[in-house]
Formats: C-alpha cells, structure tokens, sequence
C-alpha cells in the first residue's frame, strides 16, 4: 500500500489542501453526528420508533465511537496512520449498507455501536494527525467548517427524503461520504509521530492537571450542545414550527456557523486562546437561553445561528489545546474519545429527560447549566497555554 500511495503527488503537509482532506477524513468517522438531528428523526418517523429509542442509538453509535477513539490512542503512535483509515473507511462503508436491511430497533442499535467503534477509531486516527500539523487549531477549524457546511446540507434535505425513501436515504448518504474519504487519503503526506516540537511535552511528561480540565470542558461542551442538537427538529415543532421552516432555518444555521470554524482559520492564535473563548461561551449561554422562545421563528432561528457560530469556535480552539500536551497527538486523540464520550451522552440524557416529562423547557435547562460548567473548566487551562506562550515569546524577544 506505501508503494501505491507514495507514486502519488501529495498536498503540502501544512498546507491549506492537506487541512480540508484531513477534515474531510475526520469529519468520515463521525459525519452522522453533524446530522444526528435528521437521524433521530428519520427513525422516529422511518422506523416509527419512540423517541427514546432513537435516542438511544444515536448515543450507542456515539459511545461506539468514544471506545473507538480509545483504542486508536494505543496504536496511533507506534502504527502507520495511513493503513488504519483505509481499513476504517471500508468498515464504515459496509456497516452503512447494512444498516439500509434492518427494520428493528433492537437490531439496528448493536449494529450502528459496530459502525461507532469503526467511526471513533478513524477520527481518533484523523486527530492524531492533525495534531502532528504545525498549527491544528487552523486545522481543527477547517474540520469544523467541513463538517457544519456539509452538516447544513444533510439536515436541509435528509428529513424531507425519508417520507419517501426511508431510512436508506440516511445510511446512503453516510457510505457515499465515506467512499468520496477513501479516494482523498492517497494525497495525504505520512505525517511520522513528533515531527512538530510541542514545548508543553517537556521530557515526554505531560501536565495532567491543564489536560484534565481540557478534557472536561470538552466532555460537558459536547454533551451539552449534542443533547439539544439531537432533538432540535423535534423542539421546532413542539414549538409549532413546521417542518420546511424547521429545516431551512437548521440548514441556514449550519451554514451561518461556519464562521465561528472560519474565524479560527483566520485569526489562529493572535488573541490567545482565553479571550476567543470567555466571549464564546457568554454568547453561547446567551443562544442556548434564546430557545425558550422558539415558538417566535426569529428566535430558533437565532439561537440555532448563534450557538452553531460558537460551538464551531470553541471547540476548534479546545482541541487545539489538546495538541499542545504530546507530539505524537495522542492527547489529541484523547480529546477525540471524552468528545465522543460527551456527544453520546448527550442525546441518552436528551431522551430520557423527555421521555420523563420534564419538557423541551428541561432539556434547554439542563444544556445551560452544562454549558456554563464547561465554560468554567475550559478558561483555566486556556489562560495557562496563553501565559505559557507569552513568555516563549518574551524570551525569543
């Protein structure tokens, strides 16, 4: 296989080409996420199925994906990168194919927990390489701008296939993004561990306390955000909004986020990190409050705007601070599995929240206090990387 792909013409590693095709190998492992709202309800009226059911394969596709970026931090290290995606991506395809046949909630969920651990094990892969980048926080954010512009497609237009294809045209469209992946990876560099120096790795010794915070910032980030996001066309119209309206305003929204990836690209770390996000998450708060008043269409129609503009923002920025911890991007991948983690609780927690009573009023409650933990955990960690940085540069000087 490194014959093959080494007679090929490669993109400059650190180049803007090599950024989108590791988004786009990133995005392969875990695109059903960014359209987790079109699934959950292609299988509530697909499937016809409750919608605690779907949430719970939803959450077993996510929490097959965490393990599988677990198991990808043992062996991203010491394996060629290269061989383990394209093994991934046809297991993705397969799965998906299969998962066309299945007509049962009982089946469908093992088996959608199989394509997670392929899926999880592909991006856990995909982050360790971009951490190997020589600025991931650009390239986390072209990972995000892929996947929210490529999302706003999916939940534009899957809700409106399923009435008349079914749930096929889900699982068709995840094994088609995957096969377009697979033709992208020959054009990948080999991008070898530690080939970037990280001055926080100092003697291979990695600052727990910083990384721990990290990582819990992202775990209640997910979380929060997925919860609502996996039930978001279901709180439209328990608002009484229709479906087209629904679904052009998540469509608009997700492309409307892009900025908040965009902005990243852009500015990198000229600020820091610690003030892009203490103003993400204000207006992320401010957003998420915003969807009690979903029943004005102006008001879903914002708060979808605006918290997709900074959940792009933040967590482009907080897994960019994961590669700051080991050269190898191993951290990084740890970041990939408590994400994975993070987005599979969130729509478990989601639907039993509903399920129970509690109302969308509830879920939206619930995401708030979240969010406002994450935020809390994530400024420590992103003050010390700031100050950290400051004096590198004090001394250059």
């Amino acid at each position: 296989m490194s014959k093959v792909f080494g007679t090929l013409p490669k993109a400059p590693p650190d180049g803007l080409l090599a950024a989108v095709l590791l988004a786009f190998l990133a995005t392969a492992g875990l695109f059903y996420v960014n359209i987790m709202s079109a699934i959950v309800d292609g299988l509530v009226t697909g499937m016809g199925i409750s919608e605690g059911a779907a949430g719970n394969i939803g959450s077993a596709n996510i929490y097959g994906a965490a393990l599988g970026a677990l198991a990808a931090f043992f062996v991203v290290k010491r394996l060629p990168w290269r061989p383990l995606a394209v093994g991934a991506l046809l297991g993705l395809i397969s799965l998906d194919l299969a998962s066309i046949f299945v007509r049962s909630a009982a089946v469908l969920l093992p088996l959608r927990f199989g394509h997670g651990l392929v899926g999880g094990f592909l991006v856990g892969t995909a982050f360790a390489v971009i951490a190997r980048t020589k600025i991931p926080d650009r390239t986390f954010g072209m990972l995000l701008f892929v996947q929210f512009g490529l999302g706003g497609l999916g939940v534009m237009f899957l809700p409106r296939l399923v009435p008349v294809f079914g749930t096929k045209a889900l699982f068709l469209a995840l094994a088609a993004f995957s096969l377009a992946t697979l033709l992208m990876v020959p054009f990948l560099d080999a991008y070898p561990p530690e080939r970037v120096h990280r001055p926080l790795a100092r003697n291979h010794k990695i600052e727990t306390r910083p990384l721990m915070q990290t990582l819990g910032a992202i775990f209640l980030f997910q979380m929060a955000n997925m919860g609502l996001l996996a039930f978001i066309i279901r709180l439209g119209r328990h608002y009484g909004l229709g479906t087209n309206y629904v679904s052009m305003a998540l469509g608009l929204a997700t492309w409307i986020a892009l900025f908040g990836p965009l902005v990243v690209m852009v500015i990198g770390l000229r600020f820091g990190r610690f003030w892009p996000l203490a103003i993400s998450m204000a207006l992320t708060l401010a957003g998420t409050a915003l969807f009690h008043l979903s029943a004005a269409p102006w008001a879903y129609l914002v708060a979808n705007c605006g918290t997709g503009i900074t959940w792009g923002l933040a967590i482009a920025y907080l897994f960019g601070m994961t590669a700051e911890f080991d050269p190898s991007g191993r951290t990084s991948t740890l970041g990939g599995f408590v994400s994975k983690l993070g987005l599979a609780s969130g729509p478990l927690a989601a639907g039993q929240v509903l399920d129970a009573g509690l109302g969308f009023g509830g879920l939206i409650n619930l995401a708030l206090i979240g969010l406002a933990l994450s935020g809390i955990l994530m400024l420590f960690p992103a003050w010390h990387l700031d100050r950290i940085s400051a004096g590198k540069n004090n001394q250059t000087q």
